[in-house]
Order: C-alpha cells, then structure tokens, then sequence
C-alpha cells in the first residue's frame, strides 16, 4: 500500500494552533492520554482544547492514514462507488471524514458522532473553511444512543472504536452500524492479534446478516489463517517536526499496523487475491504470501517469466492483485 499525504489543509490547520503553546506541554499530556488509552480508559482523559490538540497532533496522522488505505483498497474493488453521505462513528477530531473526504468528491453529508466535547470542538474548528467539510453535523453522545437517532448513510466509517466497547456492547453496535448503512460499511482496529479477532467477530456477524466482504479479503467465507499468524497490514507515514516533538520521536518516519474490513450490502464484481507480507524478492524468484478466493496460497513467479516478474516486483503487503497463483 502506498502511504496517503496528510491533507496540506489539515496539516496547517494544526500548526496554526500550536502558536503560543509548549510542545513539552503537549508531549506530557499526549503521553498521558495514550497511557489512558493503553489501559482501556477510552477518551476520557482528553478534557481541555489543549488535550484535543495533544491528542490529534499524535493520532490523526497515523489514523488518516490507515482510514486512508482502507478506502483506497475499496475504491480499487469498486470504482464506480460514489457515496453521497457519510456517518462516522467515534469521530473524535474528525480524522475519518478527511480522508473520506479526499477519497469521495462525490460525499456532501459529513455526520459524526463522539462522546467527547473537547475533540468535537476541535473537530469542527479544524473543519471550518474546508469547502467539503464546512456543513458537518457533529453529535455528541455514546455511539448506539446517537446512532439510533442518525440517518442512515451510503458510507458509514468506525476508526479504532470496537475496541474500546466491552465484550458485550460490540454485537448490538455492529448490528445498528449496519442497519444504518446504506451501502458499505468500514471498520478500522489496530493491527494486534486482538484488533484482528475483533474485525473477524465483527465480519462474521454481519455475514450472517447478509455483508458481502469488499476488502480486504477475497471471498465471504471464514479467514484461512489460524494463530498466532493474523491478518493486518502496515502504513508508513513521514512525523512532521511537531508530530515528532509531540511523540518524543527521533525517526522521521512511523509504522501504523491496523487490521480492517470493508462490507457491502452488493456482492463484489470480481475478487483479487490480496498480498499478506511484504514479498520476498531473490535472484530466481519472487515469492508472495496470497489470500485468494480459494484459500492461502505462495505465489512464487520465476525471474524467466520477464512479465509476471516486473509486475510482481511493484507488490507490496497489503495490495489486491489478480495473479492467484
């Protein structure tokens, strides 16, 4: 997968707030919010403008990127997919309808919901001025609550969200993210073995409710892979000097790992295999790890077949690529 440019808008929307304010400041409250998060406290350590500001500085590269991604994998699965409205569940600084936003000209209906005032505050703050993104409606309440309140959309997005629900809370909101969808539904968890099974609980539920999978995967049927192996992908993504202050990075660059599933209410056309690690490239061969329609699968296409090679040598992990074999 080839990592998406933050937005130059966005990017400078966030420096703008940062005149005046100590980055040491906002490393220590960014620290403390991802301790909170690491430790299943949700966001509920983000309380003041300066949190949000903290928070988003942190997170919102890393998340638009792999939201970003994921919907680059669907709109090359389903070209033609022109959504007009969007619904995003635990929008928090509203990292989901940016990138939705670059990915669809066609969406005019930006809804998002979070518990959360601060990043709502911020969210809106950071969209004003941005032509597609000027008219959003921002709701503010728990997720199923707000949700059974919502229009249903053709795009409804949920980034980093399942996991931060109990056991028993995730089954209801899959079901009421799907009634609300009109055509596709994206859920985004981090690349872990536990974000995995939740995508996988999540993508076999609505199955049964009638989903087709659009991506990652190329069949509907249940996941070849078994443990401690799972299915996750990675997004590169270059720090900003702040990014770096505010993480107390030194590397330029970043390694996002997330997990994710596309579902459609319409089968999907045609199913690309879809590449699971990084391949391998040597003097006689290329050998790739595939998932195909028919299973797992290791491509190993020979350096004398000069057109089958070349092709191979531009696959990356995470691609859909129509050799299964």
């Amino acid at each position: 997968m080839t990592a998406p440019s933050f937005p130059t808008e966005l990017k400078a929307a966030l420096d703008a707030r940062l005149q005046g304010l100590s980055r040491g400041e906002l490393a220590a409250r960014a620290a403390l919010i991802s301790r909170t998060y690491r430790d299943g406290g949700g966001s509920g350590a983000i309380r003041s403008e300066a949190d949000a500001l903290a928070y988003a500085l942190a997170r919102m590269p890393a998340t638009y990127s792999t939201v970003t991604a994921s919907l680059n994998a669907l709109r090359a699965i389903r070209p033609d997919f022109a959504p007009q409205s969007l619904l995003d569940l635990g929008a928090g600084p509203g990292t989901a309808a940016w990138a939705a936003a670059e990915a669809f000209a066609s969406l005019q209906i930006f809804t998002m919901i979070d518990t959360n005032v601060a990043l709502r505050t911020l969210a809106l703050d950071l969209a004003r001025g941005n032509a597609q993104l000027n008219n959003l409606e921002y709701a503010k309440g728990d997720a199923r609550a707000a949700l059974a309140e919502a229009e249903p959309a053709d795009l409804v997005t949920a980034s980093y969200l399942i996991g931060e629900l109990g056991e028993r809370e995730r089954q209801p909101l899959a079901e009421a993210m799907w009634d609300k969808t009109r055509d596709t539904l994206l859920v985004v968890e981090p690349g872990t073995p536990a974000g995995y099974a939740r995508i996988i609980a999540l993508r076999e539920q609505l199955i049964v409710a009638g989903a087709h999978v659009a991506a990652p995967c190329p069949h509907d049927g249940r996941c070849p892979l078994s443990a401690p192996d799972w299915c996750h992908f990675s997004q590169r993504l270059p720090r900003s000097q702040a990014h770096k202050q505010v993480k107390g990075a030194e590397l330029p660059f970043e390694d996002e790992k997330f997990s994710y599933v596309v579902l459609s209410r319409v089968p999907v056309a045609q199913h690309p295999a879809r590449v699971l690690a990084q391949p391998v490239a040597s003097k006689v061969e290329i050998s790739a790890k595939l998932c195909t329609s028919n299973g797992l699968t290791t491509a190993k296409i020979p350096r004398r077949d000069k057109i089958s090679y070349a092709l191979a040598r531009r696959w990356c992990w995470g691609d859909a690529v129509m050799k299964e074999s």
